[in-house]
């Protein structure tokens, strides 16, 4: 079959046709320039061709000439000597019948001379129909003929035919259609079903009349679309009926048929109709506009009109101009439109030409689609029936709409649908960044890249993307780097690539107007550099780097791969950097000794003192302890004297030396007491901090009768300090020491208040000296005398009493064999000759044993 791109009209642009066209060619082509047609019959064998000089051809589907005898000698058949009016054939493809205006009626088999008739009915025959069951022995071997009456022939005994006539029609029967036991046919008044079985007319469907035409004028298309589903074209309007089989209540109670024709959709057209069918749950309508062409005046282009009808209404979905041979010179009536229902086909027949219509396939509607650009529906089209077919696939397709908007520069667009045809096509994937490449697009394709192990794909696709980053955008560059697997790449060609960079940038870096922002973004590849160094495991060099940048990951970079060794030389750098992280790296479980630090840090006192500090606190051995106190008196003076007071491990003379030199009069007086030289400390008290409450407490501290003596020697001059004495002193010192040292005309501030507290205080502190002897005696005598109860107090020896030595019984009932017993306190129990110098034993010797 030839295809014909003339075949019809194109639709708009933005419409997707509903049917192909393609003309029926081959030998067909030669028939029809030298016969025109009349009639035609498909059959799902072959196609009955009937000509205007009585020729019927027998032609496969494809317009090849099949030859009509058994043989194979006959192309054809010279059937009728003018026109065939119809052509019928059963339903196995094993006979045809056709009919003409010669009155010569014919039954020819293809296959058999048997059950074939040639009737001369010397009258115009305008309709035929044959049994579909013709081929079958016992069916009776029927047909109809149709002129001015519908006649039924039958096969009967010997071979015979019988006639009947079943109907006398008003006018030609001009058009019939057989289906299993219903017939039906059109006439002047309508169009009649009629039951085969039961004898009887179903019902007429009167057809109405225009005053501006005539019914007898236009050919009548009657179908079977389904087995009791009858579809009927005639003129400009359409009925679709049903035949339905009546209840039993009105079999019963009424005199009527057992089925009747019920009409349920009536439809009029903007066209004479001349042929019509099914396609799928859809009408198919062959028409032909009612208006000749305007500029011509001559018929109009046929058209093949695609509607829904369900809903009542004729809805029309697609339609279709023809581009037929001749059309200008035909009407209604000399098209055929025939269809093989089973496989949606249909042939559109003229008499100079033989279109052959079929619904779009999904290669032919992805085709149409991507012809006109619309590759998102052509995919969603594949999607439906598993991304496959004969001639395309998601993938074909995908890739010419990627094309498509990679020529728009719709790159964004492009990258979303390369992943979504990709998938885990790594070959495909590869082709396809390859484009983006050469359109130095690859940055919009990266985030849609693989990127796991298991989907990678060549390496060098992954650093091309690095080195167009590299190039252009120094902080994705980093994010890359960062979340990137190392395996998708290697690690030493974007390890060279970026060392090469930035030595280019640095020649130009000085010179450069915004030499700032070039530095920032070296600073950004540096820190790839280091990372890419990790990955490659050449931690020394990656710690150069973070040196180099200032970076803090640096200290995740030491803990995590265990870098202390290499960090002796480098930790006054990691102090600068951030002093806390790098005391948390130092002080990791001593994994870099302390002397290595702190000849380290030597010349460089704040980092010392810091480092120290933290050291001294996690391990408290003091070998440092001197160094520190240095270094809190220069740095940390606040914690100089709680220092001073919790460590052992310090010279305290060089300490003395280092407060006397900074004048730490509370940590002289600290050291100073911790020596001994408690009068010197309280002279600093005194003369130095003129604190009398400290040194108040500094004499309570060391509870010296001396130091009180000095105390009140040093203070008994200054009336505000001998009133403040005067009342704390009464709990510690006779108050006569105080008072006796008074000067006379001495003014002392609230002296009486002062004796009477200093009075009370000494008389209360005798009292609990007093009660505290009481009680001390009267404890004492308690005791003593229950000692001597206890001790008076006989001890119960029974029969299960052993000898903590001999382990014989204590007690023995034999007065000869009885020896002298040693029972003490806790119930141990000896025979006395079982202990050897048993008088020196006071205690006993078990109980003695383990207190050892």
């Amino acid at each position: 079959m030839a295809v014909n791109l003339e075949s019809c009209d194109s639709l708009p642009p933005d419409v997707e046709p509903k049917l192909k066209y393609d003309r029926l060619a081959n030998d067909v082509q030669d028939i029809l320039l030298k016969d025109a047609v009349s009639c035609i019959c498909v059959h799902t064998k072959f196609i009955c061709l009937g000509t205007q000089w009585g020729v019927i051809h027998l032609l496969d589907h494809e317009g090849n000439t099949v030859p009509m005898s058994q043989d194979g000698k006959n192309k054809e058949l010279q059937a009728h000597a003018i026109a065939v009016n119809r052509i019928s054939v059963d339903l196995n493809g094993d006979y045809i019948a056709s009919c003409s205006d010669d009155g010569k009626v014919l039954v020819y088999g293809l296959y058999t001379d048997e059950n074939t008739h040639e009737l001369s009915l010397g009258r115009v025959v305008k309709s035929i129909a044959l049994d579909p069951c013709y081929f079958k022995s016992g069916s009776g071997r029927r047909f109809l003929t149709g002129d001015n009456k519908l006649v039924l022939y039958e096969k009967t005994f010997l071979n015979r035919l019988r006639s009947t006539v079943l109907c006398e029609c008003e006018g030609y029967v001009q058009s019939m259609s057989w289906h299993d036991r219903f017939v039906a046919w059109a006439s002047e008044v309508g169009v009649r079903v009629y039951d085969l079985v039961a004898r009887c007319s179903l019902g007429l469907i009167q057809w109405e009349k225009s005053p501006n035409r005539s019914i007898e004028d236009y050919r009548c298309n009657l179908l079977w679309s389904a087995s009791k589903t009858l579809m009927i074209g005639w003129v400009d309007t359409i009925r679709i009926c049903v035949i339905r089989k009546r209840s039993q209540i009105e079999l019963q109670t009424r005199d009527v048929t057992e089925y009747l024709v019920d009409p349920i959709y009536t439809f009029q057209t903007d066209y004479f109709i001349s042929g019509l069918g099914p396609l799928d749950d859809q009408l198919v309508l062959l028409g032909v506009p009612k208006e000749c062409d305007p500029e011509t005046g001559k018929a109009q282009r046929p058209v093949l009109v695609v509607a829904d009808y369900k809903d009542c209404e004729f809805c029309e979905i697609s339609s279709d101009t023809l581009n037929i041979r001749g059309y200008e010179e035909y009407s209604c009536n000399d098209y055929y439109l025939e269809m093989l229902i089973e496989e949606n086909r249909f042939f559109i027949v003229s008499p100079k030409d033989i279109v052959v219509a079929c619904p779009y396939d999904i290669d032919d509607r992805v085709y149409w689609l991507t012809e006109h650009g619309r590759f998102e529906k052509a995919i969603t089209v594949l999607e439906e029936v598993g991304g496959k077919t004969n001639k395309h696939s998601v993938v074909t397709v995908g890739v010419q709409y990627l094309d498509h908007l990679l020529s728009e520069h719709l790159y964004q667009e492009a990258a979303i649908l390369c992943a979504r045809i990709c998938k885990n096509d790594k070959m495909l994937w590869e082709t396809q960044i390859m484009k983006f490449q050469a359109m130095q697009q690859l940055r919009t394709i990266c985030p849609y890249v693989p990127k796991t192990p298991e989907q990678a794909l060549n390496s060098h696709i992954y650093e091309s993307i690095l080195y167009e980053y590299l190039k252009s955008d120094p902080q994705a560059f980093l994010k890359l780097v960062q979340e990137w697997n190392p395996a998708l790449y290697k690690i030493g060609v974007v390890i060279k690539a970026v060392l090469e960079y930035l030595l280019t940038s640095a020649d130009n870096l000085l010179a450069a107007p915004d030499a700032d922002s070039k530095q920032a973004n070296n600073n950004i590849y540096l820190e790839a550099l280091a990372l890419l160094y990790c990955h490659q495991k050449k931690y020394d060099k990656a710690l150069s780097a973070y040196l180099k940048l200032q970076h803090k990951d640096v200290f995740t970079l030491i803990t995590k791969h265990k870098m202390y060794n290499v960090i002796h030389d480098k930790i006054l750098d990691l102090m600068t950097l951030d002093c806390d992280k790098a005391l948390a790296v130092l002080l990791d479980k001593t994994k870099i000794p302390v002397e290595v630090v702190e000849e380290q840090l030597a010349n460089n006192d704040v980092f010392l003192f810091k480092y120290l500090d933290a050291y001294s606190k996690v391990e408290p051995n003091g070998k440092y302890h001197g160094k520190l106190v240095r270094l809190y008196a220069k740095y940390a003076r606040e914690k100089l004297l709680p220092f001073l007071k919790c460590s052992d491990n310090y010279p305290i003379q060089e300490a003395l030396d280092v407060c006397q030199s900074n004048e730490f009069y509370p940590e002289m007086v600290f050291l100073l007491g911790r020596i001994g030289n408690t009068r010197e400390a309280l002279q600093i008290i005194i003369k130095q901090l003129n604190d009398i409450n400290q040194a108040i407490n500094f004499c309570q501290e060391h509870n010296d009768k001396e130091l009180w003596t000095d105390l009140i020697k040093r203070t008994v001059d200054r009336p505000e300090y001998v009133t403040l004495l005067l009342k704390r002193i009464g709990n510690y010192v006779d108050p006569r020491m105080l008072i006796q040292n008074i000067q006379s005309g001495c003014e002392i501030k609230d002296l009486k208040d002062s004796l009477a507290k200093m009075m009370c205080d000494y008389h209360l502190q005798l009292s609990v000296q007093e009660a505290c002897k009481e009680i001390t005696l009267r404890n004492y005598f308690d005791l003593h005398e229950k000692l001597i109860m206890s001790q008076q107090r006989g001890i119960s020896v029974t029969d299960d009493f052993l000898c903590c030595v001999c382990q014989g019984r204590i007690i023995i009932r034999d007065l000869s064999n009885a020896f002298d017993l040693m029972v003490y306190n806790c119930r141990h129990s000896f025979h006395k000759k079982c202990i050897p110098d048993s008088d020196e034993y006071q205690n006993c010797a078990v109980c003695s044993a383990v207190k050892m």
